[in-house]
């Protein structure tokens, strides 16, 4: 995006007459008045000392207890004493058996102030998702090998794979960059996904996401590719490549050895499938994919395109492969619910074929919610907490039925977002609302929730004679689900962050992830405890029998 560098030196140079037209040092020296200035103390009771703050105070907060007992220091000493008993009853014994199943959820995007807003958004400050009860956690960092900031595909790499990758790249080692077509097609840079290693062991395998099934993250279980775009033949063809020699993510969902592999396989991006002409696709080698999938997989091998289809499937199906959209599966604000399934739905079905078909193997199963991170991409916070909620949804499911005893589950993120919680609002105010402790310098109220760059900037902002001013949010409609929240820096798209992302886990070996860790680390610690692929597991430390 190019930048007109003589419109933001006169936009800085207004900043700076404003600051100094309000008597306001741009490097404030230390004084007495600091703490007030970094902490200031808002409108709470009307006193005199509170005209100091008038410019960016709201009017007195009136605080409404929907919990009288939090006035009174026993019930936080009861809170204390429940969380410590919880704590050291889940502590008190390791679980070291074997990992028979595991599932794996990855909140695409779903950053720790996501968490924090999600719980507000969710009802209240005290929530807690159903993973936050998990025994474990702990945090993962996640830069690729040449950038700070990770994306989708060097993440799904690390988590799935064990190995840290370049930026844009799956499955492949760092040797190969960007656009390499020839390093894709050396098998030598290969590098294969706990899906593989699941099937080598003979478990039964699913993927399930609200995204394109070639999307980054659920390619990084069955693709090797040197651009996360190479959905299809015409994207490889677009950077001058040769599909023949490079195959796409598609083809190669159809005909790896692990997409051929893969059981369930549930989520969007039908068009990547299907051949331009004839059936709307995006494929020019006029190849109808979905087609080649069904002769493969012969009659007990079920497709289906709608929610009625996958809830009534016969009893005999033991492959299944659903695209319920041309694209990305609709957000959960927007979805008609009686013809686009949800994440819990998909995963119920793929949970009863899988355990049928794992003929007592085990089975690994990776589930993405993955429009949490498009719509933070588009500053839609309100429906990146709403997608947030809903993946919390099938993590619940999936504690209802499985055990613990021998079931891991896994929740984390790929990256984070650079959406920010912010100011002194009082306790249930509303997280996709106007801040209601405070103004800003400039006389106007601010949101809570606002990022770092993206889109919401010009959205907010009010051109005039004089300059640019912010728009008054108290007459904007910030309850509207597509409304964009407000960023610093204008960007067509926000970006990820570059924060750690939290790691819950519980079944056998949870404990293994505690603490702060690459993220590649994370499939080494599933493996130990499923004892999966050839490095260090549980039963080669003796603790199981091999599988």
């Amino acid at each position: 995006m190019l930048f007109n560098h003589k419109f933001y030196s006169q936009f800085f140079i207004i900043i700076i007459i404003f600051y100094c037209s309000h008597g306001l040092a741009i490097d404030k020296s230390t004084t007495d008045d600091d703490e007030e200035r970094m902490h200031p103390l808002f409108n709470f009771k009307a006193t005199a000392r509170s005209a100091r703050l008038e410019k960016r105070a709201l009017p007195m907060l009136r605080f409404e207890y929907l919990k009288n007992r939090e006035l009174d220091s026993n019930h936080w000493q009861e809170v204390g004493q429940s969380i410590l008993e919880k704590q050291l009853k889940s502590k008190s014994t390791l679980n070291t058996n074997l990992a028979k199943n595991v599932i794996m959820f990855l909140g695409d995007g779903m950053s720790i102030p996501t968490l924090t807003a999600g719980r507000v958004y969710m009802g209240g400050e005290e929530k807690q998702f159903s993973f936050e009860e998990f025994p474990y956690m702990g945090l993962s960092k996640t830069y690729c090998v040449n950038t700070q900031v990770a994306d989708s595909a060097c993440t799904a790499t690390a988590y799935l794979a064990g190995i840290k990758a370049n930026y844009a790249t799956i499955g492949l080692t760092a040797a190969v960059s960007l656009y390499d077509c020839a390093g894709q097609n050396n098998t030598a840079h290969h590098v294969s996904s706990l899906a593989a290693w699941a099937q080598a062991q003979g478990m039964a395998t699913g993927l399930i996401t609200n995204t394109r099934i070639t999307h980054a993250s659920p390619a990084g279980i069955f693709a090797h590719i040197a651009n996360r775009n190479w959905e299809d033949d015409e994207q490889v063809l677009k950077d001058n490549s040769d599909p023949n020699v490079c195959p796409d993510i598609a083809h190669q969902m159809i005909y790896s050895d692990v997409g051929r592999k893969l059981n369930v396989i549930l989520g969007g991006g039908r068009k990547h499938f299907l051949p331009k002409l004839k059936r709307n696709g995006s494929r020019l080698d006029g190849r109808n994919l979905i087609q080649e999938w069904k002769s493969l997989h012969g009659s007990t091998a079920q497709y289906i395109e709608t929610r009625e289809e996958l809830l009534n499937l016969p009893e005999s199906t033991d492959k299944l492969l659903g695209l319920f959209a041309m694209d990305h599966l609709p957000y959960h604000l927007d979805s008609d619910r009686t013809v686009t399934p949800s994440l819990e739905e998909m995963l119920q079905v793929a949970l009863d074929i899988l355990k049928t078909q794992s003929e007592g193997k085990g089975y690994f199963l990776f589930v993405e919610g993955g429009r949490i991170d498009h719509a933070h991409h588009d500053s839609l916070a309100m429906k990146a907490l709403d997608e947030t909620v809903e993946f919390d949804k099938a993590v619940q499911l999936a504690q209802l039925q499985t055990s613990n005893d021998d079931t891991l589950i896994v929740v984390t993120s790929d990256h984070s977002h650079t959406m920010s919680v912010a100011g002194y609002s009082s306790r249930k105010n509303d997280i996709v609302g106007i801040n209601n402790s405070q103004m800003g310098l400039d006389g106007l109220p601010y949101a809570t929730l606002s990022y770092a760059n993206g889109p919401g900037y010009t959205n907010n902002l009010l051109t005039q004679s004089t300059g640019f001013q912010r728009k008054n949010l108290q007459q904007v409609n910030m309850d509207d689900k597509d409304y964009q929240f407000p960023s610093a820096v204008p960007l067509d798209s926000e970006t990820h962050g570059g924060d750690d992302v939290g790691v819950f886990a519980k079944g056998p070996f949870a404990h293994l992830f505690t603490g702060v860790y690459e993220q590649n680390f994370i499939p080494h610690a599933i493996a130990y405890a499923s004892c999966l692929g050839s490095q260090k597991t549980a039963c080669s430390d003796g603790l199981h029998p091999r599988r």
